[in-house]
């Protein structure tokens, strides 16, 4: 058996394999015997159907295809062996089967191409002595008074208020129904999905719906009816509905007022295992400064790791990028699962390739910094010692008790994420890294949390919230897991 192998772009082998005229006829063979010994046909005992007769029922055009099937297959297989060729994914043949069936004559030489996928080639240079930018986060005071407003404002007594129009820090229960007003004349308004709500409570703060909404609400009386214009933000989540104009029409059913809990060592009982208000603002000062610290340190890393991939030199195979796809779609229906979304629905099939399409940059992007940083830890020889791996498996394991873990997989995981540490590492101590301050780096180099999302895993550190932070965690590592089974 004669192989050829050319690499193709886009990290592709394309291997053509001349079939020798022996090879051809005991595949052909082989089948019919196969059929012989298993075919059960009326008038003739098992094993003893005359070939003419085999054929006949059969067709010739079957048995061909059966026996073309498994050369190629085989052929494949050796080849690979034989080349030593580092495929991913399957192999896909260059000529339709029905075409290569047509022209397969037992006995006779035969020649058929096929390509695959292989693992990329990459290159990076110039890695060393990167320089580069990099947010420096900064715990404020503010921070915690912020956080402590927000603790007394969810926990304040709801009261009736009668008499007067809404005003801001009011909450309003009220039910609205939301249409985009037509573009022209011969269109429709469009009911906005899922816009409509019946008793639905809302705080009148700025900024807690879209543009317009809570401004509309402001100064209604009670049993008041309407119509409140708003706009979607340019940036929404729903891109349908992105930067377009909505009408809502709101009735005002009730309008309560807050009253909050004095800012006092009660408060401070009623949040946490804290005696006093003052031992509360010590620890959340903590947590806050060092989420700011981890922020930073996220942000040089992100910072090193982007300016890095600008030095890479690779073509993506379409089989790993799919794979990718896959991976953070498994780890969004995950986290979506968790919120009570139902991701079937969410992920369904007249949405899913969509979804997909809308996931690949982000797949390319991920694949791009794990092979960059892959290449930097081979080219400079840096490894994870066993013990490290073990410690790392052995903390992680405690926070997943009681579930059901893949050692080698967990293993495999850790040993990955512990050599891209490492190796971003090795890179921020053989580069520069200038931190600036927060809001100075507007263009893509940043992603900064949230004031809500810090605020929010400041919160679940108190202490009479530990037995959530471990659940949350062991949920992040089920998520790789899941991640895993989809790759595979």
């Amino acid at each position: 058996m004669k192989v050829t192998q050319e690499r193709l772009p886009a990290s592709q082998i394309s291997l053509e394999i001349e079939i020798t005229p022996e090879m051809s006829k005991n595949a052909y063979e082989q089948v019919i015997q196969k059929y012989a010994r298993s075919a059960n046909i009326p008038g003739f005992r098992k094993g003893k159907v005359p070939r003419n007769i085999l054929l006949q029922r059969l067709g010739k055009n079957y048995i061909k295809a059966m026996a073309l099937d498994e050369l190629i297959n085989n052929c494949l297989e050796k080849a690979r062996e034989q080349e030593q060729i580092k495929a991913i994914g399957q192999f896909e043949l260059q000529i339709e089967f029905e075409e290569l069936v047509k022209n397969f004559e037992p006995g006779k030489e035969m020649v058929f191409s096929a390509k695959v996928d292989v693992e990329p080639d990459a290159k990076v240079d110039n890695y060393k002595g990167l320089v580069v930018k990099a947010e420096e986060a900064k715990y404020t005071p503010v921070q915690v008074d912020e956080f402590l407003e927000k603790r007394r404002s969810l926990m304040g007594t709801l009261i009736p208020v009668e008499g007067r129009a809404a005003e801001l820090e009011d909450v309003a229960i009220v039910d609205f129904v939301g249409v985009i007003p037509p573009e022209t004349e011969k269109e429709e308004a469009k009911e906005v999905p899922g816009g409509n709500a019946q008793d639905f409570q809302i705080d009148l703060k700025e900024g807690e719906f879209i543009p317009g909404f809570i401004e509309g609400i402001v100064g209604m009386k009670l049993e008041e009816t309407k119509e409140i214009s708003a706009q979607f933000p340019s940036e929404y989540s729903d891109t349908n509905l992105a930067g377009k104009p909505a009408v809502f029409t709101v009735t005002l059913k009730e309008l309560k007022k807050k009253e909050l809990l004095e800012l006092d060592d009660n408060l401070a009982q009623e949040i946490s295992e804290f005696e006093t208000i003052a031992e509360l603002r010590e620890f959340l000062e903590k947590q806050f400064t060092q989420e700011k610290e981890q922020e930073t340190k996220q942000n040089k890393e992100k910072a090193i790791v982007d300016e890095l991939v600008t030095h890479l030199e690779v073509e993506i195979p379409e089989t790993l990028i799919k794979n990718e796809v896959q991976k953070i779609l498994a780890q969004n229906a995950v986290e979506l699962k968790q919120y009570g979304i139902d991701v079937k629905e969410l992920f369904g099939s007249d949405k899913l390739t969509k979804i997909e399409e809308e996931s690949r940059p982000e797949a390319i992007e991920r694949l791009k910094r794990d092979l960059a940083i892959a290449t930097v830890a081979q080219k400079e020889s840096i490894t994870v010692d066993q013990e490290e791996i073990a410690a790392e498996s052995a903390k992680l394991m405690k926070q997943l008790k009681g579930k059901d873990v893949d050692l080698d997989r967990l293993e495999k995981v850790v040993t990955e994420e512990l050599l891209k540490e490492k190796t971003i590492k090795w890179l921020e101590e053989n580069g520069t890294v200038e931190l600036v301050p927060e809001g100075t780096l507007h263009i893509g180099s940043q992603t900064p949390k949230t004031k809500e999302n810090l605020e929010t895993e400041v919160e679940s550190e108190i202490p009479q919230a530990s037995e959530t932070i471990l659940e949350v965690e062991a949920e992040q590592i089920t998520t790789i897991e899941n991640s895993q089974d989809q790759e595979e």
